[in-house]
């Protein structure tokens, strides 16, 4: 069966030099000295994060994935000021359909895009999807500590709209008043607190929280036909769809209950999460036309990567059409693969 994975990683040298020349050390995140090496040891090497043929190909082969589309990892520069992120943007976007046109049919991308000036970055999208043919774009965590529901950012949600591409919300570190309050204990070392607020929980809790606010800010009553995705089965937010019916539809200015904009306008995929409970789980909630099938690749790279498709048919989980929605169908309608 043919598997298309939506959220899958990567870094392009010429930007991150790039980065590095316009303003160095202050684009890394502020963490204690063992989360730093925390990270150096548990995530993927630069030179893994910008591999394209010698691991990434050969993994995609291995366990039988057709496409990847590619997204930027840590090292990107939506978060920069705009006189850096502009061009560095344009410069990425150019570097992804590079690699789309190099590899046929085995890659697409999401546009990276500089947010801090939001005109600029619709600009960009329109760029992005019309003359280099990305599919949509994936925003990071927040910037400057001001969630994307804001007004302010409204400029990338309509001309994603107006362009019919999906925006694809992924974590990032959250700021340091909240890990200070919620995930920091003197009880235990600087290194759980780091995990705790990144990706063993923090993290989650915190784009969980931005597509929630998405929904409430109303931006879906605005524009109907615009498409988030939401990684890690949802952030662990879709448990509390009925939940939210029940304590905000009476008080929000909503048209419709909170759970329906959930149900029609978000779309969830697994980032490598590949589990049988989650899978049961959402195909109650949401159903199996709203989740795409994603490994996380190169952070996480799961032992049942080839099989987790076909298994949850030989344990009659999923039925073979809902696989094929999953596997590729709802991909391809997404993002306009076809």
């Amino acid at each position: 069966m043919k598997t298309i994975a939506i959220e899958e990683h990567l870094e392009i040298k010429a930007i991150t030099d790039g980065i590095n020349a316009a303003v160095g050390t202050a684009s890394a995140p502020k963490v204690n000295p063992e989360m730093q090496t925390y990270m150096k040891n548990e995530l993927p090497s630069p030179t893994v994060m910008q591999d394209i043929t010698d691991e990434r190909l050969p993994f995609m082969d291995k366990n039988e994935i057709d496409t990847q589309i590619l997204s930027f990892g840590n090292a990107s520069p939506q978060n920069l000021e705009p006189e850096y992120a502009t061009p560095l943007s344009q410069q990425a976007n150019d570097e992804l359909a590079k690699i789309v046109a190099q590899h046929p049919g085995r890659f697409a991308a999401l546009a990276v895009l500089p947010v801090g000036d939001p005109n600029a970055a619709a600009q960009e999208l329109e760029r992005a999807v019309t003359q280099l043919g990305l599919k949509g774009v994936l925003l990071k965590g927040n910037y400057q500590n001001r969630y994307f529901d804001d007004p302010y950012f409204k400029p990338i949600f309509a001309m994603a709209s107006q362009l019919d591409v999906p925006v694809y919300f992924h974590p990032s570190f959250v700021p340091e008043t909240i890990t200070n309050q919620y995930y920091s204990r003197g009880e235990w070392s600087d290194l759980v607190s780091g995990i705790l607020s990144t990706a063993g929980f923090g993290w989650h809790i915190d784009v969980g929280i931005q597509v929630l606010r998405m929904v409430l800010s109303g931006i879906f009553d605005e524009y109907p036909n615009l498409k988030l995705i939401s990684g890690h089965w949802g952030e662990m937010i879709p448990m509390f769809l009925e939940r939210f019916d029940d304590e905000f539809n009476a008080y929000d200015t909503l048209k419709q209950p909170v759970s329906h904009y959930f149900r029609q306008n978000i779309y969830f995929s697994p980032s490598g999460i590949l589990t049988d409970a989650q899978m049961k789980f959402m195909l109650d909630e949401v159903g199996a036309d709203h989740v795409m099938y994603s490994v996380d690749y190169p952070y996480k790279t799961p032992a049942n990567t080839k099989d987790y498709m076909q298994h949850l048919q030989d344990q009659a989980i999923l039925t073979t059409e809902e696989a094929e929605k999953i596997a590729y169908r709802n991909a391809e309608n997404i993002f306009h693969l076809n």
